[in-house]
């Protein structure tokens, strides 16, 4: 029970005065939308990429130069995502992340119209990997915030956004391959542009900013579950950034597909198998508990991803169906971690405060994104330069250090309430 005010009995709420106007299911809405617009882009550029290759004749090592920059940007972004929640809050800091996706987004279609600038493509993808770490860094802001409202978790509904907004990209691509590049791209951009005006969820600025590392942060234990996240994206970001390039690849397959809307069957049935496990991972989490849920998780992907390798070279549906498997093992991982910093780093505090800690906290573990996307984009292309059968075996040997991680994930924001930190606040859906 909370202690009221002086004059006051009953429980009082710690809630921003300016969120009392909207429910929770509103500000839970808008950031799943934004998880959803960067999850739709991001594979609708990926998707693309072994045209993008084609048209400026790329090799691995160069295309994966270019995802270099792409992922070394992102962690920029995300840092100017930290700073601009400090000054103001999570919400602006999501809204300037959109601003970005919808530009970079919009020159990749210049860059592709006619013969192709790869001066612009540089650009374009630099303005993109700005957006996608400030949006990384500031929609999971948003989403751990909801959760501590909720007062339950729901982090891996919120990542089963960004995978529906994959698979609808990758729908998209199949059902309209005949669509030129500038076309898709500019129509594209409308849709971070039209999430600016959602409801994302603000933040009280009564309290004073502080900078987590002088708060008693215990940045050890978030860094084993960092470490975690790090394995995650290793595999998450060779699939979706390569899986469309191994399944093309004659150097893998002896009768690849040739067609550009066939590419999408490497990253369709992740992202289906990604939306099944989120869509279930709150009960299974709350139910199992997180590190049963990531033991589990790591086996099956790496079962997953030996299939891939280990595909026979004139059966590539058989790598198909491995990265289906794939996706039903580590689906949940970065939710899960994300709910695991959030928790540790909001353990205690008043209302304002607990939210500045954890937003910045948030944005710093966040830069272990992209620490595993340099392992899953740039690595594996890059010794995959003779076969990528030999890049994606790296990703297959990582994913097995989840399970000596799985117990740093140890139960959920929800698992234990303390006083003005988690119960669970009224108008929560």
């Amino acid at each position: 029970m909370r202690r009221g005010r002086p004059g006051h009995t009953g429980r009082v709420s710690t809630r921003p005065p300016t969120t009392t106007s909207r429910p929770v299911r509103d500000h839970r809405l808008a950031a799943a939308g934004a998880f959803a617009v960067q999850g739709l882009l991001f594979i609708a550029l990926t998707l693309r990429l072994p045209q993008l290759k084609e048209q400026f004749d790329l090799d691995e090592l160069e295309l994966s130069g270019l995802m270099l920059m792409l992922v070394l940007l992102a962690g920029v972004g995300s840092v100017v995502a930290e700073g601009l929640a400090r000054r103001r809050d999570s919400a602006a800091a999501v809204r300037t992340a959109l601003v970005l996706l919808a530009v970079g987004t919009a020159l990749v279609g210049v860059a592709t119209a006619g013969e192709g600038t790869l001066a612009v493509l540089v650009l374009a993808v630099a303005l993109y990997g700005l957006g996608v770490g400030a949006n990384d860094a500031a929609s999971n802001m948003q989403a751990v915030a909801v959760e501590h409202r909720v007062g339950r978790p729901v982090l891996p509904s919120f990542h089963a956004a960004w995978t529906a907004g994959g698979l609808l990209a990758t729908l998209g691509v199949l059902a309209l391959a005949g669509l030129t590049h500038p076309a898709a791209h500019v129509a594209l951009t409308a849709l971070p542009v039209a999430l600016l005006a959602a409801p994302f969820l603000p933040r009280d600025h009564g309290a004073e900013a502080h900078d987590p590392t002088s708060l008693g942060v215990p940045w050890r234990t978030i860094a084993l579950v960092g470490l975690g996240l790090v394995l995650f994206y290793s595999v998450d970001t060779a699939v979706t950034a390569w899986g469309p390039v191994y399944l093309s690849s004659d150097a893998v397959f002896t009768d690849p597909p040739t067609s550009p809307d066939l590419y999408a069957l490497a990253t369709l049935p992740y992202l289906v198998a990604t939306l099944l496990a989120r869509s279930v991972g709150d009960a299974a989490t709350a139910r199992l508990g997180a590190p049963t849920v990531v033991r589990a998780g790591a086996l099956t992907a790496f079962v997953g991803l030996a299939v891939v390798v280990f595909a026979p070279a004139a059966t590539w549906p058989v790598a198909v169906a491995g990265f289906f498997v794939v996706g039903l093992g580590v689906a949940v991982v970065a939710p899960l971690a994300f709910s695991a910093a959030a928790r540790v780093a909001g353990a205690a505090g008043d209302e304002a405060a607990r939210r500045r800690r954890v937003d910045a906290t948030i944005a710093r573990f966040n830069q272990f994104n992209y620490a595993g996307a340099l392992l899953g984009s740039v690595l594996t292309g890059a010794i995959g330069t003779t076969t990528l059968r030999v890049g994606f075996a790296l990703p297959m040997v990582l994913v097995l250090g989840l399970v000596p991680l799985a117990r740093h994930f140890a139960g959920s924001p929800m698992a234990t309430r303390s006083e003005n930190s988690l119960a669970p606040r009224a108008g929560a859906p």
